[in-house]
């Protein structure tokens, strides 16, 4: 074979080889345009909080929104209160189907590597939400949510002096949003050596359970100068505050949840010198992740240095806002009409999405 046969050939098959690394796509970062409508499927591993029921919502609203110009169908929706078991199979019921993509609220930052990995085998677009997850097939679409605790730790601490006794109400221990919240927390508080920590216990983002924790903590921390708290838990440590009356109240990291804002307001009215805050966690990042979903769909490639995060698999989207005294009135005239249980919210515009990708 003369060198012009062999400059030939090899030029057969690279063209082969982009080719084919063209069609199966750089693990979660896009491939080939799939046919359209697109069907979507959901997995949610927990249902105990009014987050979650928000979060479907926005999704079903922005999935609308698709449906109407022909790009998607219905969402198929696994949501039940479950274990990472429980989860695995929500999401094979959902590879089973046949859907283009899944969205998934993971019970787990690693466990559910290994079905994620068959989701992608059957050429599934996976994306997790609200939590980052190590999965190298899938793409998180997040908020940075150990930046999101460090936000409201670091106003506790200002707020305090850099010093003084707080306690500390997290959500489910072992949880990938928890864990990375904590963390974010403690890395705080040690660069802050004056500040201590009575007691840290788990509320399991739940309100009832906030209450009772707080009330616990109450009696058993005479002398707690601040709180540090977040969702779905601080309106009932706030409640336990209310019922226990200090003199005093302590300073108090919250949420930016209608409820929790009312009661801060009501608090403000006896206690003028109280001082509360709360960065916005958004129920509707889920709908961020269908908007990221639909554009990989469509075969699109993120730009360089989009993924970013522990495991180069994060879309860090931008956390919407935060509340504190010198927007509390706006903010709360915002939710006055809202349930207790709504959340302030904000996701990705359909360009804002788009301006991820190449």
């Amino acid at each position: 074979m003369n060198r012009r046969h062999t400059r030939l050939m090899l030029a057969l098959i690279v063209l082969t080889l982009a080719s084919l690394l063209a069609a199966c796509g750089t693990p979660g970062t896009g491939s080939t345009a799939r046919e359209k409508p697109y069907t979507i499927g959901i997995s949610n591993g927990f249902v105990g909080s009014e987050w979650r029921t928000q979060m479907l919502a926005e999704m079903e609203k922005v999935n609308a929104e698709y449906k109407a110009e022909g790009l998607t169908t219905d969402l198929v929706v696994e949501s039940a209160d479950t274990d990472v078991q429980g989860q695995t199979q929500q999401i094979r019921n959902l590879i089973n189907r046949g859907v283009d993509a899944i969205i998934i609220n993971p019970n787990s930052p690693t466990a559910l590597n290994p079905v994620i990995k068959e989701a992608k085998d059957a050429n599934i677009v996976v994306i997790a939400i609200d939590q980052e997850i190590t999965a190298p097939e899938a793409i998180n679409v997040v908020i940075d949510q150990t930046e999101w605790a460090r936000v409201s730790a670091r106003w506790l601490v200002d707020q305090l002096g850099g010093q003084g006794n707080v306690v500390v109400i997290n959500g489910i221990s072992g949880h990938p949003a928890n864990e990375a919240r904590y963390n974010g927390v403690k890395e705080v508080f040690a660069q802050n050596p004056n500040i201590k920590v009575l007691n840290e216990v788990n509320a399991n983002w739940d309100q009832a359970t906030g209450q009772q924790k707080m009330a616990d903590l109450l009696a058993s921390q005479p002398a707690i100068d601040g709180v540090w708290s977040q969702d779905g838990m601080a309106l009932g440590a706030l409640q336990a505050l209310v019922a226990a009356n200090p003199e005093k109240f302590p300073v108090m990291a919250g949420e930016a949840r209608a409820g929790y804002m009312k009661l801060w307001n009501q608090v403000k009215e006896t206690h003028p010198d109280f001082k509360s805050f709360g960065v916005i966690n958004p129920p509707a990042i889920g709908a961020s992740g269908i908007r990221i979903a639909v554009e990989l769909l469509q075969g699109k490639q993120f730009k360089a240095d989009t993924l970013k995060g522990p495991t180069s698999n994060s879309v860090y989207v931008p956390i919407p806002g935060q509340v504190d005294d010198s927007n509390f009135a706006a903010e709360l005239g915002k939710i006055a009409n809202q349930p207790d249980s709504f959340v302030l919210d904000g996701s990705l515009t359909r360009e804002q999405a788009q301006a991820y990708f190449q």
